[in-house]
């Protein structure tokens, strides 16, 4: 009789991924406590740089949301006519 593998935990509940979670926790609290001047004045360059990653990132997704013939499903294949 086969067993199956036991799955491995995820990463968040081993010791390292306990460690690397209190070492993110303390630098987003440094961040947000000690430089948030900083943090504010990078708002309008993040902005800015989000238009040019949406425009690489959604590129060819155009049209896809089920606008297709009435009366169709949206993600149903349709036979060739």
């Amino acid at each position: 009789m086969d067993y199956p593998e036991p799955r491995r935990p995820p990463i968040w509940r081993s010791p390292l991924g306990l460690v690397l979670l209190a070492a993110a926790a303390f630098g987003a609290y440094v961040l947000l406590t000690r430089h948030f001047d900083h943090l504010l004045q990078a708002v309008p360059f993040l902005i800015l740089l989000a238009c040019p990653l949406m425009h690489l990132f959604h590129r060819g997704h155009h049209g896809r949301h089920g606008g297709g013939e009435p009366g169709g499903a949206p993600n149903e294949e349709r036979p060739p006519r």
